[in-house]
């Protein structure tokens, strides 16, 4: 029987293992577990004690500013540091709105070309330059909107002006607009910057979207748009959701390029007009290297808030992107 057994083995390919091999084989997967281990539990502790080392920092300094007992003559004439503070929080958030309201139709569009509708070798051409615009210099942005665009847009805002200054938004004083140097151009040009971002991200997303549920869309007599609509845009909501947030994120805290064509001076709703409303990025890099003392707590304590800011906007996202697929999760 041995013999016969044996060669049947041999027959079916069949090896047997030694019990020393199989806890060899356990014991090294073990190590290499407890090894993975360690390595993801310090990645993700390094990066919560770094974030709580920059918040600990920025709070520690902007101390002497933030409180009114210590708060000295700030900058821009202002009495405390909120007054100071709360119009640079204004106009970060309205040039980072503005980009997101430009960009975000613009690169959904676009996504749902390369991915949809566009020839494969077409789409993948267009594709290699979104992906080479991310990778421009912010400074190269700047000077382009600065040197080009400004220039460009002063007659849009003339005649915005002359027809639509009964809108807070567009008034203003006409001569103040000639250079163009407005937050609205500050807005475009971000819009400009986040939108190979925002299409990038949405291209992966909606091309990951099942081809049986486009298939099967398409197979009950729904055109290519209702397809879309049906099965594109809910599977891909919180992906988008997610991508628009991540270029609010980039808006906030964009330095270069706002500083270059931002023309800042004290708040103001018309975007149409120079010298009105900064960022908070801007106003860092503008008058930290000559700042010192009262003046650097400002400034630091400004870093504080536009730090604040883009954590409620991250917490926010993450909400929503979870409400989303727990709405998705109920439909499946």
């Amino acid at each position: 029987m041995a013999p016969r057994v044996q060669r049947t083995l041999q027959e079916y390919n069949v090896t047997s293992t030694s019990p020393r091999t199989k806890n060899t084989a356990r014991t090294t997967s073990a190590v290499g577990d407890k090894v993975f281990f360690g390595l993801s539990w310090t990645g993700g502790a390094t990066i919560l004690v770094v974030l709580a080392f920059v918040a600990a920092f920025l709070l520690i300094r902007s101390l002497p500013a933030i409180m009114p007992e210590t708060f000295g003559p700030g900058a821009e004439g202002a009495i405390d540091f909120w007054s100071y503070v709360w119009p640079l929080m204004a106009g970060t958030v309205i040039v980072s709105v503005i980009a997101l309201l430009l960009a975000t139709p613009v690169a959904i569009g676009i996504s749902l070309f390369i991915s949809h509708y566009a020839p494969r070798r077409f789409a993948n051409s267009i594709g290699y330059l979104i992906d080479l615009l991310a990778a421009i210099p912010s400074v190269v942005y700047g000077a382009w909107g600065m040197l080009v665009l400004a220039p460009a847009m002063v007659p849009i805002y003339h005649w915005l002006h002359n027809n639509l200054g009964f809108i807070p938004l567009f008034a203003g004083d006409p001569s103040v607009t000639n250079t163009g140097r407005t937050i609205l151009t500050s807005g475009v040009v971000l819009a400009v910057m986040v939108l190979p971002i925002m299409t990038a991200l949405c291209r992966e997303i909606f091309l990951q979207v099942p081809h049986l549920q486009e298939e099967a869309a398409l197979g009950l007599g729904a055109t290519r748009w209702e397809m879309i609509k049906m099965t594109v845009f809910p599977f891909a909501r919180a992906g988008v959701i997610s991508s628009i947030m991540l270029a609010l994120g980039r808006a906030l805290g964009e330095t270069m390029a706002v500083t270059m064509v931002l023309s800042a001076g004290g708040f103001s709703w018309s975007l149409v007009t120079s010298g009105a409303n900064g960022t908070i990025p801007a106003e860092i890099a503008l008058n930290f290297p000559e700042a010192f003392g009262q003046r650097q707590s400002e400034l630091i304590a400004a870093g504080l808030m536009l730090f604040v800011i883009t954590l409620i906007v991250n917490v926010i996202a993450r909400a929503i992107v979870n409400s989303h697929a727990k709405k998705a999760e109920g439909l499946s």
